[in-house]
């Protein structure tokens, strides 16, 4: 992928909802406006959850247990790129095209 491809890409993710991963064990969830040649991304309207210092089992509708996890709204924030474990552009299957739902 050469440079002009690789900044064309990187414009179609504007705006788009992320899912960020942190070394501490955090997610950031929130719109991607932009990046850093550091690797550095910005997100908009962010939420942070954090594991809970205790953990806490919430049981769903269905039966399943999960871990509750403790949030907080953020805004605007920078995530440095050296805490960055993993990012996941969040696609509802509307959006994703040549997949067939079930």
């Amino acid at each position: 992928m050469d440079k002009s491809q690789a900044q064309e890409y990187l414009s179609s993710l504007l705006n788009q909802n992320f899912r960020v991963h942190t070394t501490d064990g955090r997610l950031f969830w929130g719109a991607f406006k932009c990046t850093d040649p550091d690797k550095n991304i910005v997100l908009a309207n962010t939420y942070e959850y954090r594991q809970p210092s205790r953990p806490r089992l919430v049981e769903g509708p269905d039966g399943t247990t999960t871990e509750d996890r403790t949030s907080r709204y953020l805004g605007l924030v920078v995530v440095p790129g050296h805490h960055i474990v993993r990012m996941e552009l969040e696609e509802f299957a509307s959006q994703v095209s040549g997949r067939q739902v079930i």
